[in-house]
């Protein structure tokens, strides 16, 4: 995922999980807020329930590989911060893929 598409600051994080919106399902909660002029932004966390380092990472890079593909499609400017659920810990790719697509198709 290109830089520019990416939420790094804590400012902006705690920004969106208090004054956005939210969807969930049972693998993923999205906190979202719309924004005015630049490209859809996204953020990821995973808990340290989850698992250690290299589980999170791989989570990470596996929920970044799905955005990169949407995200080709996707037309709307939102900032977006993803919470990795302990349940994705035993799906496989492409559940992940629709699990993820199906909350970020709800935000359209």
């Amino acid at each position: 995922m290109n830089k520019k598409y990416i939420v790094k600051e804590s400012k902006i994080f705690d920004e969106v999980i208090e004054t956005g919106k939210k969807i969930k399902n049972y693998n993923f909660i999205i906190f979202y807020k719309e924004i005015k002029e630049s490209p859809t932004k996204y953020g990821i966390t995973v808990p340290k329930k989850v698992g250690k380092a290299h589980i999170r990472n791989k989570l990470k890079r596996k929920v970044r590989s799905i955005i990169r593909i949407y995200n080709k499609t996707y037309e709307k400017n939102y900032n977006c911060i993803i919470i990795i659920r302990n349940s994705c810990l035993d799906l496989s790719y492409q559940e992940l893929n629709n699990s993820l697509q199906y909350l970020l198709n709800k935000i359209k």
